[in-house]
């Protein structure tokens, strides 16, 4: 069986020897899942760091598998598609814990959210999605929360106390406690999507659109926007499309626009930071963003520098 190599470069890269093995085992449990539900996997879509091809089962009926290593991520995943049950999101049909396997309905036509080149137009159907999405997070939910996101930032300061990549210790420890800030200050949580951005927005029948491929977080709904105003900029004039991504997500949520930005600041040094390689080449796209929120935040609401008045 021959996989799609930079595929398996992703599998190797974030899961090391567990990453490996599972490869060596993918067809196996492929075959595996044939057997199970009768249904007959198709060539794969352009991969990540899962297996997802179409199938089309015994009755005709067409469905996507997806096949993903077990752990934690899988069970995030099955929980918040659980949670949504089809509300904005794919449906979940079948699963197997042990195997990480999803059984999911097939979007058709199935086109991406990116492909609409009208950015105002794209936001609006983002906007909507979102909207559906806006579920109040259960009680004891074992979901992770943004408050992990903040306690990664912190391992980075941590283990960083000279900057990383592009950033100094000064600004990693300014973005450190805005997030802080802003985690204490949160009065409502939402279950929330957790890596929504253009690419996991799909067309489906009658003119909808559904979302795919969640993470699961809890938290404001504010920040499970940052990723998507981070995502399909332009080369030049990114600092006007954020600017009206932040207006039309704040007039169609009837969103925080104060909070947005402040989350816009802090997650987008934190997504920077992931991408920082071991050469020190980092997310350029990214890294503009942290900028672009700064400023656009002064513009409205005076110096994020005073960063004493988040903790107080």
């Amino acid at each position: 069986m021959e996989l799609q190599e930079k595929f398996v470069q992703s599998v190797r890269m974030y899961f090391n020897l567990q990453g490996e093995k599972w490869l060596s085992r993918l067809p196996e449990i492929i075959q595996y899942c044939e057997n199970k539900w009768n249904l007959q996997m198709e060539e794969p879509y352009a991969l990540s760091i899962n297996y997802v091809a179409p199938a089309v089962m015994e009755n005709g009926s067409e469905v996507v598998v997806k096949i993903c290593i077990p752990g934690k991520g899988f069970q995030d995943e099955l929980a918040v598609l659980r949670l949504y049950n089809g509300k904005g999101m794919v449906k979940l049909i079948e699963y197997d814990q042990d195997n990480g396997i999803f059984i999911l309905e097939k979007l058709t036509p199935g086109g991406t959210l990116a492909e609409v080149h009208d950015d105002e137009e794209a936001c609006r159907i983002a906007a909507n999605v979102v909207r559906k999405l806006s579920v109040v997070a259960p009680k004891n939910c074992k979901i992770p929360s943004v408050k992990a996101r903040e306690d990664n930032l912190r391992e980075i300061v941590e283990k960083h106390p000279n900057g990383i990549g592009p950033f100094s210790k000064k600004t990693l420890e300014k973005a450190l406690n805005i997030f802080t800030y802003l985690n204490n200050t949160t009065t409502q949580q939402y279950l929330l999507h957790g890596d929504f951005h253009h690419y996991n927005v799909l067309s489906s029948e009658n003119n909808h659109w559904t979302a795919i491929d969640p993470k699961g977080l809890i938290g404001e709904i504010e920040y499970d926007l940052i990723q998507y105003m981070l995502n399909k900029l332009p080369e030049n004039n990114a600092y006007d499309v954020i600017k009206k991504r932040v207006e039309i997500f704040t007039e169609e949520l009837n969103l925080s626009e104060q909070r947005l930005l402040l989350w816009g600041y802090c997650h987008t040094v934190l997504s920077t930071s992931w991408s920082v390689d071991d050469k020190d080449n980092y997310e350029t796209s990214f890294f503009q963003g942290v900028a672009i929120f700064e400023k656009l935040y002064e513009e409205q609401f005076g110096y994020i520098d005073e960063i004493e008045t988040w903790s107080e």
